[in-house]
């Protein structure tokens, strides 16, 4: 074979989010697109924060443009990464320096580079179902296995005897990710303290290292007050992988950062594990306008309040048809058990209606799809009369 097999397979396969997404947009052009209800890809539909224009202006219009758009530093500006570590600091009470923090090209790259970092070869994940599915991808091109532990199917927290069965010597590391993709799930503080507690158990009982990786890009992204808790303050070995996609409505500029925990047992020698891992997949200098752009917007957030519009608007309607929903209190997915807990064909009938949602057997749990209500809120009012004419196919 003249080329790598396992590349060759990850090119080949389809995602079925974006296969959805290309059929959304091939029914508009028969049907038109007010009739098409596209719920499958986690796309903002809340426009940036106003500051972010006026900053990217400011920038463009005041900054010398050789040093504006030229090579920062590898893990980031320094400056930039200055601004994040004060301000976590007086958020959540760590004590992080710049030199804890590696600006990243979002979450996704994050994740990618903290796994190459800390996994070796033949070293096992732990990720909670339902959990995005590009975990294996990372994990396995880190050289490591995924597994998976299978929730509480009541509330979608943490099922912590299905979690002890699945930690093992070969455990490295446990990927949480709260507000959850795609149950829209928030972890409890008192889910939080008993995972803390179990993995220091497991480092004493068998002598090493298990890092929690905190997959952060819905952190700001939650409703009716409810908190979300940091896991550094949690657990000492810990790093934290945020972007903020969404908490600004930047999904395409591909802008985030790695934390490393200062109180991560060799924290130092994390964190240049960090940076040589970033060097080797070729994911240094984040974009230096964005790491400019965040530097000024840090504390800066969209408004959720559509998000949380959409949501309510959804949850009342569809279980009064009769659907079961997991209520979400975070980011912007619905997540739907289907009558007949066949998701793929669930999701084919719905297209019957137009409606487009994702089936989530690759998530990790059977029998649900999950629906992206980060669009207008008129589409979600027009498409409520074909979700009622989708269930009753099935009463």
């Amino acid at each position: 074979m003249e080329i790598n097999e396992k590349s060759l397979e990850l090119g080949s396969k389809r995602s079925v989010i974006r296969e959805l997404f290309e059929f959304g947009k091939k029914r508009a052009e028969e049907v038109g697109e007010k009739n098409v209800f596209d719920f499958s890809l986690g796309n903002p539909s809340v426009e940036p924060p106003k500051e972010i224009a006026e900053t990217i202006i400011s920038l463009l219009s005041n900054e010398n443009s050789v040093a504006l758009h030229g090579y920062t530093s590898a893990p980031g500006d320094i400056k930039t990464r200055k601004v994040i570590s004060d301000y976590i600091n007086s958020r959540f009470n760590t004590s992080l320096s710049e030199n804890n923090i590696y600006m990243t090209c979002g979450a996704a790259a994050s994740l990618t580079i903290s796994l190459r970092a800390i996994l070796n070869s033949g070293e096992e994940v732990i990720a909670f179902a339902p959990f995005f599915t590009e975990y294996r991808v990372f994990t396995e091109s880190a050289g490591g296995n995924l597994v998976v532990s299978t929730p509480r199917e009541e509330d979608f927290q943490i099922d912590f005897e299905d979690f002890e069965g699945k930690i093992s010597e070969k455990t490295r590391a446990v990927i949480v990710n709260s507000p959850n993709n795609p149950s829209g799930v928030v972890y409890s503080e008192e889910t939080i303290k008993k995972l803390a507690e179990i993995l220091n158990q497991k480092e004493i009982e068998y002598g090493k290292t298990i890092y929690l990786i905190a997959d952060e890009p819905y952190r700001e992204l939650v409703y009716d007050n409810i908190s979300v808790p940091f896991l550094m303050n949690y657990y000492k070995n810990t790093i934290v992988c945020y972007s903020y996609s969404k908490s600004l409505s930047l999904p395409g500029e591909r802008i985030g950062y790695i934390a490393v925990s200062p109180d991560c047992k060799k924290s130092d020698k994390v964190y240049l594990a960090v940076c040589g891992a970033g060097r080797a997949l070729g994911y240094v200098c984040a974009p230096s306008l964005f790491q400019k752009v965040i530097a000024k917007c840090y504390n800066v957030k969209v408004d959720v309040s559509s998000y949380k519009e959409n949501r309510d608007i959804l949850l009342k309607n569809l279980t009064e048809f009769g659907y079961k929903c997991v209520k979400p209190d975070g980011a912007f997915y619905l997540f739907i058990k289907t009558p007949n807990f066949d998701a793929n064909e669930f999701s084919e009938r719905a297209k019957k209606y137009n409606i487009l949602v994702v089936p989530c057997d690759d998530f990790g749990v059977k029998g649900y799809v999950r629906l992206a209500y980060c669009v207008d809120k008129e589409r979600i009012k027009n498409s409520l009369p074909s979700f009622k004419k989708l269930i009753e196919e099935y009463k």
